[in-house]
């Protein structure tokens, strides 16, 4: 009986945020999570209706080599770059996970049973080589339910633009700003038109805006702790949720305008907020923090697996608790402002980061399969 009182409980939170209009994501893959059943198990016991990766994730999954001898063995024999053995099992992993939200994506009308790949972070600053490596990801996978994640960078918006011009799903990650994630708004529009121009078929065409969350409290509560007046320390753990908000209440306004009204009538899809990075990085704060506090209609809440299964053990989902904070999350953030401390700065800080980190975590899983391939007697290049 306690064991079917637990499972009841579990799915409570769970089911309570899916039906408050929230897709909930798993921010994690391995090709062991794959093979021992444990993605499936989430899609049927946990509301999971999609996965995102990013280069952290492939990292510490095949860095470990744990369920990749096999296919490193015939790539080593194959002789291939050290680049392309990366390609070819980072994408086998989400083409496997790929097929198994497939029935996700289909009852969702493609809305969900997502996953998600990111080009080579080398090329965050490069528009026309991220495009080049969008269009080779998404062949490579082959599957309609996959999305390719660019980086919200300065180049990254008009390649935002051109991979959806061309029919191709994005997931636009590493979003910080309130500015950058109106730019990318305007970009996926403007590949809603392109792609209109073609004749393409619009509803055919998702799209998610990854908003880091987490990120932001680290950086801002660093700096109200040195300041360290009561005044500050009272805005600790409140200017990540007050950014969110209004990211929301952006996207509120995109999605009512004239432009979108003559897109929505062509049966195109909203690009929805995706609360990125909602493991809280400091401890004094509830482990459900970027949760339960980011419950709002037509959003997607991507979560490694410890914030997943803290939401289905004590998760506090009380109905939407975004729409009805703006005033207060503009007051939060005038508030850190008025202290001295930039936002713009902060927000850039935070997306220079962002890349780089991605870029030295793609970097160490190269070197690590370089590693694999020369011990079994292969020169990678």
């Amino acid at each position: 009986m306690i064991e079917v009182t637990e499972a009841t409980a579990t799915a409570g939170a769970l089911e309570r945020l899916s039906n408050e209009g929230v897709s909930i994501w798993l921010d994690d893959l391995s090709r062991r999570r794959i093979a021992s059943g444990n993605l499936a198990e989430l899609v049927a016991t946990k509301n999971v209706v999609g996965v995102t990766t990013n280069p952290s994730i492939f990292q510490a999954a095949i860095g470990s080599g744990e369920g990749y001898e096999e296919q490193l063995a015939d790539l080593a024999v194959r002789g291939v770059t050290v680049d392309e053995a990366v390609r070819m099992m980072t994408t086998t992993d989400v083409r496997s996970a790929a097929d198994i939200l497939h029935s996700v994506y289909t009852a969702t009308g493609g809305r969900d049973g997502r996953v998600s790949i990111e080009v080579d972070p080398r090329l965050a600053h490069h528009t026309a080589a991220t495009i080049a490596e969008a269009k080779q990801l998404a062949w490579l996978v082959d599957r309609p339910n996959v999305m390719i994640k660019i980086p919200a960078t300065r180049a990254g918006l008009p390649a935002i633009t051109e991979v959806i011009g061309l029919g191709i799903s994005v997931n636009v990650t590493l979003i910080f700003s309130l500015e950058r994630y109106r730019e990318v708004i305007d970009a996926y529009l403007a590949g809603l038109e392109k792609a209109a121009a073609k004749g393409l078929d619009l509803s055919a065409i998702h799209s998610v805006a990854s908003f880091f969350v987490s990120r932001v409290d680290a950086e801002i509560d660093k700096r109200l702790t040195v300041l360290g007046t009561d005044t500050a320390l009272a805005l600790k753990g409140r200017a990540a949720l007050a950014n969110a908000r209004l990211a929301y209440a952006a996207y509120e306004e995109a999605f009512a305008g004239d432009r979108w009204t003559a897109l929505g009538g062509a049966r195109a899809n909203r690009q929805r907020p995706l609360w990125a990075s909602t493991g809280v990085k400091d401890p004094a704060y509830k482990d459900t923090l970027y949760v339960d506090d980011l419950v709002a209609p037509g959003t997607v809440n991507t979560m490694p697996e410890a914030t997943l299964n803290a939401t289905a053990d004590h998760g506090d989902i009380t109905g939407d608790t975004v729409t009805g904070g703006y005033a207060q999350a503009r007051a939060d953030l005038a508030a850190v402002e008025a202290l001295g401390i930039s936002y713009d700065e902060v927000v850039t800080r935070l997306e220079d980061e962002g890349v780089a980190k991605f870029a030295v975590a793609w970097q160490d899983l190269l070197d690590a399969v370089t590693k694999s391939l020369m011990s079994k007697g292969v020169d990678a290049e």
